[in-house]
């Protein structure tokens, strides 16, 4: 943790987020950025049962949150072992009362690892991710986000597509998603009582294809996790932020290793997709316009 810069995010950084969003664009190489990254065939090749870590954050999210931690309870896998951390803030108290009840469940082949941030590291998604990648013990580890939820059979499916891979990063070509969802969606509003283990209605999802690794479903192997962690040498993704901040490391990290992710198919992922950003300080300017710009997105794409 001792990359992490509390100084404040200044202009100069904006002209250095500016300059490596241009760099993933493809212009330089990524592998300039990042000295560590291991060649693909000295990975270390994983057998049964597939150690993996499953990393997500949650900022005023747990009503997606408890979704995605019981599809782990109701549906633990039987032939890997994972580890679930979740970075939360102690500011967050929906989320806060969320973890506490999940501390106590317990699901077979499967070790709750909920680790607290200050508010302004969680907000840059990247410290987390890296803090998670650089210590893990896992021979994978699947950035995601609270939103995405493991239904039956998914992690056991997963498991056998990563045995004895030595891909950099892999990635779900499909996944189950949902239509752009209201917040009083009776999926989202029931998720906000009081905490307790829920199944998810499937009836509401749909299936969507994915051409790359993208934020919530980037799978790396675990030794470049550990040599490289999340972004680790880009100074401007391990600062902490005042506010949530848009995830453009995402892209740098594919960049930093120079793929997409290679697509392997893996069963019942599914996405809950939804208009508002609890994030985001609700009914702000910029809250509101975010909500616009996805609606137009989801309209446009059809995503």
């Amino acid at each position: 943790m001792s990359n992490i810069s509390t100084k404040p995010f200044g202009r100069l950084d904006a002209i250095k987020e500016f300059f490596l969003r241009f760099a993933a664009s493809g212009f330089i190489p990524g592998r300039w950025f990042n000295p560590t990254l291991p060649k693909a065939a000295t990975l270390s090749k994983a057998t049964a049962p597939v150690k993996l870590e499953i990393v997500s954050h949650c900022w005023k999210y747990a009503e997606f949150q408890l979704y995605q931690l019981s599809s782990l309870v109701n549906y633990p896998p039987q032939h890997c072992q994972v580890t679930h951390t979740v970075f939360y803030s102690e500011e967050d108290a929906d989320t806060v009362r969320l973890l506490n009840f999940f501390r106590t469940k317990v699901a077979n082949n499967v070790q709750w690892n909920f680790i607290a941030l200050p508010k302004e590291q969680l907000f840059r998604r990247a410290i987390g991710r890296n803090i998670a990648a650089k210590n893990s013990k896992a021979d994978w580890v699947w950035f995601t986000d609270c939103d995405v939820v493991f239904h039956q059979g998914a992690l056991d499916a997963l498991a056998k597509q990563l045995e004895n891979r030595q891909e950099l990063l892999v990635y779900p070509q499909k996944m189950l998603v949902t239509s752009l969802l209201a917040k009083d969606d009776p999926l989202i509003a029931k998720a906000r009582a009081e905490p307790e283990v829920m199944d998810i209605d499937m009836s509401q999802f749909s299936v969507r294809e994915f051409s790359r690794a993208t934020g919530p479903i980037q799978i790396a192997h675990g030794d470049v996790a550990r040599a490289c962690g999340y972004c680790d040498t880009l100074a401007v993704y391990q600062k902490t932020m005042p506010r949530w901040s848009k995830c453009y490391e995402d892209r740098a990290f594919r960049w930093l290793l120079g793929s997409q992710g290679v697509p392997i198919d893996v069963p019942n992922v599914l996405f809950i997709r939804h208009a508002e950003k609890g994030r985001y300080q609700q009914n702000s300017q910029l809250s509101v316009v975010r909500k616009t710009i996805r609606r137009v997105k989801s309209a446009i794409f059809n995503r």
